[in-house]
């Protein structure tokens, strides 16, 4: 039985090979194989204010979450200065009050009071006047003094006058001149005391999204100005890859392809669609691993991982691989 085993075996073969040649085989799909790197995406944090750093309160290595406190300022110095914009705007806001209300009636008053007594006078200098110009006429008085009465009476009439106007001010309150350019003044003073508000704020600085603290770059006590980095963060998502592809490609690589993702010491593939292409050549960057002349003009492709993890490093160098068949479904 084992001899004729042996013996039909290489017939057998013949026969499987055969069916094997025939069968229809699905046909094989071709790849456009890219190569690009991992984009840094990284995020500089310092603040809007000047000061002395009191508390790093994060370090290399660690996740942060969105909204998270990272550093803080010495406050009291911003502290202070919104303590006077709030003095100065709250004066400002009784000023403005003060002229919107009117006078007191009691001012009002009590100025009526006073032309009266003005008035009194001036009527009393007035007929004294009259008395010693008759007076001067008979012979009985000197010259000098009518003129005495003359300037008593001047005098008291002017000071009759000077409070009938000052009575009439207050009866009519403020100008609306007034009015409107103490309006914008409290304006001005509420501008400042918000803004003054906001600097006291950007004393705390907090992360704008998850990341992991890429690099510390300041220690507390440290006087830092505006826009000076205290850390740099390295944000996990999204993962996008860089890669380049020559005109002659340009008909497979559109936006929203599906591509493969892959790099060297791991056996997984990711996922990815392409995202963007730019609308503009340039010449091959000297990091692109590739076969051609780097004078060749080629286009960059932003390509976005669907899944990313961590196995995938900013930086890290890839392997993108496009089907070019647009038949094939992946």
């Amino acid at each position: 039985m084992k001899r004729r085993l042996l013996l039909a075996l290489p017939g057998i073969l013949i026969v499987a090979f055969a069916v094997w040649r025939l069968w229809p085989q699905p046909p094989t799909q071709a790849v456009l194989t890219l190569y690009g790197d991992v984009d840094i995406r990284d995020v500089d944090m310092a603040f809007r204010q000047s000061g002395r750093l009191l508390q790093m309160l994060v370090d290399e290595g660690d996740r942060v979450r969105p909204g998270q406190l990272l550093a803080r300022l010495d406050p009291q110095p911003y502290a202070q200065a919104l303590a006077w914009a709030q003095a100065n705007r709250e004066q400002a806001a009784a000023q403005l009050l003060e002229l919107e209300h009117g006078n007191r009636q009691q001012d009002i008053a009590q100025a009526e009071q006073q032309m009266q007594a003005e008035k009194a006078l001036a009527l009393n200098a007035a007929g004294e006047y009259k008395r010693q110009l008759s007076l001067k006429q008979d012979g009985t008085i000197s010259a000098k003094q009518l003129d005495l009465a003359q300037a008593n009476q001047d005098s008291t009439q002017a000071a009759w006058r000077a409070a009938q106007q000052h009575y009439h001010l207050l009866v009519a309150g403020a100008r609306n001149e007034d009015i409107t350019a103490a309006r914008a003044h409290l304006r001005a003073l509420q501008a400042a005391q918000e803004q003054a508000q906001t600097a006291l704020a950007d004393t705390s600085l907090y992360a704008p999204t998850a990341a992991i603290v890429f690099s510390r770059v300041r220690e507390p006590g440290s006087m830092v100005t505006p826009a000076q980095a205290v850390y740099v963060l390295s944000v996990e998502a999204p993962v996008d890859v860089r890669a380049y592809v020559r005109e002659s490609q340009l008909t497979w690589a559109q936006p929203g392809r599906q591509v493969w993702i892959s790099h060297d010491g791991s056996s997984r593939r990711y996922s990815a669609h392409i995202g963007f292409v730019s609308p503009r050549a340039e010449f091959t960057p000297k990091t692109v691993e590739t076969t051609d002349l780097r004078t060749d003009l080629v286009y960059r492709l932003r390509i976005h991982v669907d899944r990313p993890d961590a196995g995938l490093r900013q930086g890290m160098p890839v392997t993108v691989q496009l089907p070019i068949d647009p038949q094939a479904h992946d």
